[in-house]
This record gives structure tokens, C-alpha cells and sequence, in this order.
């Protein structure tokens, strides 16, 4: 296949310098199983272009680095805090998980020249006003982010899951979202793996309420 993609480029070249307007036909290996295919060399050039990144990818990955940057805030207050150890460890397995995925995010929006939204967290998912973060679902308000911090033993694990599961469908929601409008193949990946990851940790924290 790769061979087959250089020797149509190459023949694209060579149109350039007085083909016939129809272009040349380059024959290009079908998958396994199933036959070759001949085609002309602008529809050759249109298959290997890749597909822009739309607003749609940009706009996702801008809100889901401060989405990720709440959830690590909230993770940070658990260990000193907690008294339940199931709390405790899914606070080091959020954390573990999106801190990383941050700096993933942060260089895919830096190859497109753009940045994430920073700013205030706290808009509580209602569409109202939040910073930069207006209509950001799943976020806790300042005010909820103040009750954990100065919360400690069964109380602040009861609000640590409480707003967490809420981040989290937030989350969900927000990949949905990307899946149906993005482009951008990283993107849909990472919204896929965001819906995996936290669809299992929405479910032990439910179990962490019982």
C-alpha cells in the first residue's frame, strides 16, 4: 500500500507538467480480501489529504484541560482529608490519569495554535455565569469547592464522590459532544478513551456511596 501511495504521488507530479485534465488512473491495492481499485489521480490526492480539525475538536480540548485541572484540585484535598481508603485511592487513580493527559492535551492544542481556557472552575455545569467556563458540564462551583476543602472524614468523602461522579458525567457528556461534531482522529480517540475510563470510575464511585 505505501509503495502503491508513492507512485501515486509521484504520478501526481508528473500531471502537473501537461497530463490529460482527467487526470492519470493509478491502481491502489484494496484491503485484505478484497480487490484493487483503479482511480484517477485527483480522487487518489482527495483520499490521502487529511481531514481539517474543526472548531468543534479546538473547542473540546480548550475546556477539557480546566476540566481535567478541577478534578486533580479536587483529587489533592483526599489524602489528607479522607476517611475512607476506596476515596483515597480513587483520588490517586484520577489523579494519575489526568494529570498526564493534560500535557497530552496541551501539545495537541499547541500544534494547532491554541490554548486551553483557564480561568475560573466554577461554573457547576448550569449554563450560567462561569468564567470562561460558562455551560462547562460537570464542574463544581466555587462555593462546593470550598465545602470539600474545609470538609474532613465521612463528610468530605460522602461530597469528594458526589461531586466527582457529577464531573465525570460531565465529561462524558462533553465526548459525546466532540464525537458527533469533531474530525480530528486524536481527538475521537481521546474522547473514546475519556468515555471508557470514566464510565469505570463512575461506577466505583457509585459503590463508594453503598
Amino acid at each position: 500500500m505505501r509503495r502503491a501511495l508513492v507512485t501515486a504521488a509521484l504520478v501526481l507530479a508528473l500531471a502537473g507538467c501537461g497530463a490529460a485534465p482527467e487526470g492519470p488512473r493509478v491502481v491502489v491495492p484494496g484491503a485484505p480480501g478484497e480487490p484493487a481499485q483503479i482511480m484517477d489521480g485527483a480522487e487518489v490526492a482527495q483520499r490521502r489529504s487529511p481531514v481539517p480539525v474543526s472548531p468543534a475538536d479546538v473547542e473540546f480540548v480548550e475546556r477539557m484541560v480546566p476540566h481535567h485541572e478541577q478534578a486533580l484540585e479536587m483529587a489533592v484535598l483526599a489524602p489528607a482529608r479522607a476517611a475512607d481508603p476506596g476515596v483515597r485511592a480513587m483520588a490517586e487513580r484520577i489523579a494519575g490519569v489526568q494529570g498526564p493527559e493534560i500535557a497530552v492535551l496541551e501539545s495537541w492544542l499547541a500544534r494547532q495554535d491554541a490554548h486551553p481556557a483557564h480561568g475560573d472552575h466554577g461554573d457547576g455545569g448550569d449554563g450560567g455565569d462561569g468564567g470562561d467556563h460558562t455551560g462547562m458540564p460537570g464542574m463544581a462551583t466555587p462555593a462546593q469547592l470550598t465545602d470539600l476543602a474545609t470538609a474532613t472524614g465521612p463528610a468530605f468523602d460522602r461530597l469528594f464522590v458526589t461531586l466527582m461522579i457529577a464531573h465525570h458525567q460531565g465529561a462524558l457528556t462533553m465526548a459525546g459532544q466532540v464525537r458527533t461534531a469533531g474530525t480530528d482522529l486524536l481527538v475521537a480517540e481521546f474522547a473514546d478513551d475519556v468515555v471508557a475510563t470514566q464510565s469505570a470510575d463512575i461506577d466505583r464511585l457509585r459503590g463508594l456511596l453503598q
